[in-house]
């Protein structure tokens, strides 16, 4: 069976509008685990994920509290604290930059509801967390050959085993970039974009997903719609992209969404 090509028809029903009434948490609370090190993934990460309408941004942050404090947009927040002691948490990003091991500890104790982004390193956590739990996987290619090393054939093939097999959505990245749900659902897009090959550029997607989960969107979905908007971000941006500036280009394009200037 081949995927459906990832256009805003698959998913645009279930992309979240702002409405007159809303405050920060019915727009949702999305929480990003801090890097120690590569502090700037969790600052793409964050950004894209307050820029694409999350109500709240909250980094949990240790050692790199104060760089986070002083480096991050003034709307992220950052604790010191624990997840357990945030309000109405409506997903985790994990990986952009890397984890701590005190903090995979802290993803395995969560909530089992509460939806979890896995990203990077912290893809490998898949296997532990419970199979119930709602997750969105982020591999590219290296990653899927080290967490699914047996799993061979197409893109699609390889996306759909996976997704079934670890009973999560799997975005498996790369010139062509497939999500796949565990029931075998699957969309392509089939946009390849050289100027996309740059680092941070897969952090920034990791935030997209995230900010829209938090707002309600279905994984599957959330998955499709991030993934077309990263690539027609940096289709707008061109040459010279950074990742920095897919953020920027974020906004437009929602407006066109929004406004059936895109369909």
């Amino acid at each position: 069976m081949e995927a459906t090509r990832n256009t805003p028809a698959v998913w645009f029903d279930a992309f979240p509008s702002p409405a007159a009434g809303d405050h920060k948490y019915r727009r949702g609370h999305a929480v990003i685990m801090g890097a120690t090190d590569l502090t700037g993934a969790t600052r793409l990460a964050a950004g894209a994920c307050s820029r694409i309408g999350a109500g709240l941004v909250t980094v949990m942050a240790g050692e790199s509290a104060n760089i986070l404090r002083t480096s991050l947009p003034a709307d992220i927040m950052v604790s010191e604290g624990r997840i357990a002691d945030l309000r109405q948490v409506g997903v985790v990003l994990a990986g952009p930059g890397g984890t701590e091991p005190s903090q995979d500890a802290e993803i395995l104790e969560l909530d089992p509801s509460i939806p979890l982004v896995l990203d990077a390193s912290a893809i490998a956590l898949h296997g532990t967390t419970p199979s119930s739990q709602p997750r969105v996987l982020t591999p590219h290619e290296g990653e899927f050959a080290t967490e699914f090393a047996d799993i061979d054939g197409d893109l699609v093939t390889r996306a759909r085993a996976a997704a079934q097999r670890s009973q999560s959505v799997v975005i498996l990245k790369g010139p062509q970039t497939v999500v796949a749900g565990a029931d075998g659902h699957a969309t392509m897009h089939d946009r390849p974009n050289p100027y996309l090959a740059k680092a941070g550029t897969g952090d920034v997607l990791a935030g997209l997903v995230a900010g829209l989960i938090a707002q309600g969107m279905p994984l599957f979905e959330a998955a499709s719609a991030a993934v077309w908007l990263h690539g027609e971000a940096g289709a707008r941006c061109g040459v010279g992209l950074t990742a920095p500036d897919l953020e920027a280009a974020i906004p437009p394009i929602m407006t066109d969404l929004l406004e059936a200037r895109i369909t």
